[in-house]
């Protein structure tokens, strides 16, 4: 990864971008996208599109930019902020964290408080919804946290990328900022090698609640294949070392993830393998039985039925403030769908052959 390919994914993961509040990571896409596409183009809800144009088949690369988070839901008569979830945020790792809270006159630290061991009953530790939690942001009274904050406003965990050794990187919202930033590096690698395919690259909103933004997106994307590229678990780390027969074979460094059954079209996954054999790139296989949690389920549905693509990108400790990515597999990824816009050129469609 280079340095400028680096940047744009250092930008995408310090810009907070909780579900329902895109807008400011959605510049820092916009911005970069615009630079190589013939047209970028943005919807009511803060969906974000960019074009690259030739000629037949039109494919989409997709990432959704929202992150989980947590949500100002009341103050409390001694200025302690109450907090509801946004997404699937984990009770377990938020206490103890420093957060900042985004109101409309700019970011307010804050800490989730924590009990002091010396003070808690340790035979029964439990932890406590998220509900039950609490943001100090160090005022006195509920005026004086009012005046400061509003029900409503998003918090996010203020923690910093991290670079780790090799080409490993850990952050807060590698989920999905990761494949945004593979949709978008993947349209500009099709754009300098010139391929015959139209490329649309798609940075989605409301993922995490729902998938919301693909579904808004794929009403009338004009396209023959969509690729939902994601994150997945990486099941190489202590904790799940004897979970492979439940939860597959991924593992951080061996490539993208290519997902089979469910709303994976096997025309286009055939495509997609064909592209990483004929490039020598590395790729990783993933059973989907029933299906993938991510924006293809929204893709393959629309407009009658758009043939679509889970590419996971491994991923560990999802949901945490600290996943872990190689940035050596967002590089494979990238061009993995390079390869297969350029696979593609030329066919007329993804039809089964019945």
């Amino acid at each position: 990864m280079n340095q400028s390919n680096r940047e744009f994914l250092e930008g995408l993961l310090t810009t907070p971008s909780p579900s329902g509040f895109e807008a400011d990571v959605q510049r820092v896409w916009v911005d970069y996208v615009s630079e190589f596409a013939d047209e970028v183009r943005t919807d009511e809800y803060g969906n974000a599109v960019a074009v690259i144009e030739g000629g037949d088949p039109a494919v989409a690369f997709a990432g959704h930019a929202d992150e989980i988070g947590l949500m100002v839901n009341g103050v409390d008569e001694d200025g302690f902020v109450r907090l509801s979830r946004v997404g699937g945020a984990d009770r377990t790792v938020t206490k103890g964290q420093h957060v900042e809270i985004h109101t409309d006159d700019g970011a307010i630290p804050g800490v989730v408080g924590q009990t002091a061991i010396h003070l808690r009953d340790t035979e029964d530790d439990e932890v406590e919804d998220v509900a039950e939690q609490h943001v100090d942001i160090g005022v006195e009274s509920e005026a004086e946290a009012r005046e400061l904050v509003d029900v409503g406003d998003p918090i996010t965990f203020d923690t910093p990328v991290r670079e780790l050794q090799g080409t490993r990187m850990a952050a807060r919202g590698m989920d999905n900022r990761v494949g945004i930033w593979v949709a978008a590096e993947a349209a500009r690698r099709a754009a300098e090698a010139d391929v015959e395919a139209t490329v649309y690259a798609v940075s989605t909103v409301q993922e995490e609640l729902g998938k919301q933004g693909a579904k808004m997106v794929g009403f009338d994307l004009p396209v023959d294949a969509a690729v939902a590229v994601d994150v997945t678990h990486a099941v190489d780390s202590p904790d799940l070392a004897d979970e492979k027969d439940q939860h597959g074979e991924v593992e951080l460094g061996g490539g993208p993830v290519i997902a089979r059954g469910s709303s994976n079209h096997p025309e286009v996954v055939r495509t997609a393998r064909r592209a990483a054999a004929n490039e020598d790139l590395p790729v990783q296989l993933q059973a989907s039985g029933r299906s993938t949690g991510t924006d293809a389920d929204a893709f393959y549905t629309s407009q009658g039925g758009i043939p679509s693509l889970n590419v996971g990108l491994p991923n560990r400790y999802m949901h945490t403030p600290v996943e872990v990515i190689d940035t050596d597999d967002l590089d494979a990824a990238a061009d993995l769908l390079a390869a297969f816009a350029a696979e593609s050129a030329g066919r007329d469609g993804f039809a089964v052959d019945i």
